[in-house]
């Protein structure tokens, strides 16, 4: 029941598009909160292997993308046994293909080096958490730059998906794959000023 109010209001309000050409559009960069996920979003996949896990062991706390000059950058929030907070990072190159529809081309993986809460911490760890702690302080620079790196994973060429954007304004983006399922988002920053868009990126 949830999925069917969910659609009907999205169909409702992609009947009203205000943007034409939403893939060249100033209002589509910018900071991005997943709000529904696509059968194919990264959100989704993300959604998925967390909820394996009970909630007291992993949990997504937030999952938001950057869209900057034809790029996409979708950030995970975990948070592991309520104490470990890290970072999954998926970079994806977006080619505009139409007035409607892009491209969306997985180009690398990052996962953050964990950082650990020390308030939460229980009391029996506490003395083990120093030690780790001070550990890491004595490795060599560019050890530790390695660490603080983050694990990088390539994904060039390991997927890709077509997607049309049904709807754009100052603070709602709707996206569509080629399932037709959507995804919803809403934006975090503030909007750009409406410049007029670029329309040679794409053949007709």
């Amino acid at each position: 029941m949830q999925r069917i109010d969910v659609n009907e209001r999205i169909t409702g309000l992609e009947r009203l598009n205000p943007t034409p050409r939403p893939t060249t559009s100033p209002f589509l960069e910018g900071r991005w909160n997943f709000e529904w996920f696509g059968s194919g979003s990264p959100g989704l996949a993300a959604t998925i292997i967390f909820q394996r896990f009970p909630s007291t062991l992993a949990n997504l706390s937030k999952l938001d993308a950057f869209i900057k000059d034809g790029t996409a950058r979708i950030t995970a929030n975990v948070k592991l046994l309520n104490s470990i907070e890290s970072k999954v990072i998926l970079s994806t190159k977006l080619s505009v293909e139409g007035p409607l529809r892009l491209k969306e081309e997985y180009i690398e993986g990052i996962i953050e080096t964990p950082s650990v809460s020390e308030q939460a911490v229980p009391v029996q760890l506490k003395s083990a958490f120093g030690q780790v702690v001070n550990t890491v302080q004595q490795l060599p620079v560019p050890i530790k730059d390695v660490i603080a790196g983050g694990l990088r994973v390539p994904l060039a060429g390991s997927y890709q998906r077509l997607m049309m954007i049904s709807y754009l304004d100052e603070e709602i983006l709707i996206i569509r794959d080629t399932s037709g399922v959507p995804e919803v988002l809403t934006r975090l920053d503030s909007p750009p000023s409406p410049l007029e868009p670029n329309t040679s990126d794409y053949e007709s």
